[in-house]
């Protein structure tokens, strides 16, 4: 038997004389006559080299061969018809996933988000957060994305933050941010003074384990190193597995945390964080809008995309001053 598969007109007069147990009803539902059912199944078990029926004198009964064909061939059906009824939906304006980091999403999306739902209010959007969006060591050097599991078959997209290698993905560079110290305003009117590098001997340093990747995290170590600061234990001080609990705790006062531009540039407007030094440490990853190709083609996913870049255009595509690249500064 070759690879090719059997004509989808006999799979699902098969599948419907299964179901019913009879060529007359599968007929009926099919909108043909029982002869040509007939004809169908016996081209089938022709091409299949097996018979799928034992006709009885008033029944039918499912050969084992039939039995164990059946549930996949209902399944995949069954994945025909969603493929369709997904397609069908995103011909109007749908439904739409977006995966992203949490503080990317919680410091630079959702502030945005207003100007997107009100600019196209027949999309319904999925928001959601997942730190699998940051890569790793492995998806950094394999390209490996994340495909999202969108609820309801909605189209999905994620944002990931990264190397940029998703091979067989539309891929969109947004932005390269880059690292800064932010600290709570009230720590500059404290008795411990914090007007140079050198006072953070006597503070507290916040550390962000949210990347996977330990070479990609910021670390205090090199801008340390960058700011020719000697004399401060870089290792100690409280460490965070999310990007938001670590501004959070700068923001409470705990201490200095090194946080990224753009996604502080809102706390720091507000006067929630302020940055005590203008000394920027660039990172190696950047935030990539990331769609599978036919997904990326859908109405909803491409109004989303060009909304998203143009807001990403918005953000200045340059490095602060001070900055050095890390490789110089390690």
């Amino acid at each position: 038997m070759t690879d090719r598969l059997p004509p989808l007109n006999a799979l699902r007069a098969f599948e419907s004389a299964a179901r019913h147990l009879s060529f007359k009803k599968a007929a009926a539902e099919l909108h043909v006559t029982a002869a040509a059912v007939s004809h169908q199944i016996k081209a089938l078990e022709d091409y299949l080299g097996f018979p799928l029926f034992r006709r009885l004198t008033r029944a039918l009964e499912l050969t084992n061969e039939a039995q164990l064909m059946l549930p996949k061939l209902r399944e995949g059906f069954a994945c025909l018809a969603a493929a369709i009824a997904r397609v069908r939906e995103a011909e109007g304006d749908g439904r739409l996933t977006v995966i992203a980091p949490p503080s990317f999403t919680t410091r630079w999306l959702m502030p945005r988000l207003n100007r997107f739902t009100t600019a196209h209010p027949n999309i319904e959007l999925h928001l959601a957060s997942s730190v699998q969006m940051i890569d790793d060591s492995e998806a950094a050097a394999t390209g490996d994305a994340v495909r999202p599991d969108a609820p309801g078959d909605a189209p999905g997209v994620t944002i990931r933050f990264g190397s940029g290698r998703y091979p067989g993905m539309q891929v969109d560079r947004l932005f390269r941010p880059y690292y800064v110290p932010v600290c709570s305003p009230r720590l500059l009117e404290g008795e411990l003074h914090l007007d140079t590098p050198w006072d953070l001997r006597s503070h507290t340093l916040i550390h962000d384990d949210s990347i996977p990747d330990r070479a990609e995290r910021p670390r205090w170590e090199t801008w340390l190193q960058t700011a020719k600061v000697e004399g401060v234990d870089a290792s100690r001080g409280p460490h965070f597995s999310d990007a938001s609990l670590a501004l959070q705790a700068a923001i409470d006062g705990l201490g200095v945390a090194l946080g990224l531009r753009p996604l502080v540039d809102d706390d720091v407007a507000e006067g929630r964080l302020v940055v005590p030094f203008d000394l920027a440490l660039p990172t190696n990853f950047a935030f990539y809008l990331v769609a599978e190709e036919a997904v990326g083609r859908l109405p909803a996913v491409e109004a989303f995309r060009r909304w998203l870049l143009d807001e990403a255009a918005g953000v200045p595509n340059r490095e602060a001053p001070g900055t050095r690249p890390a490789a110089e500064a390690a």
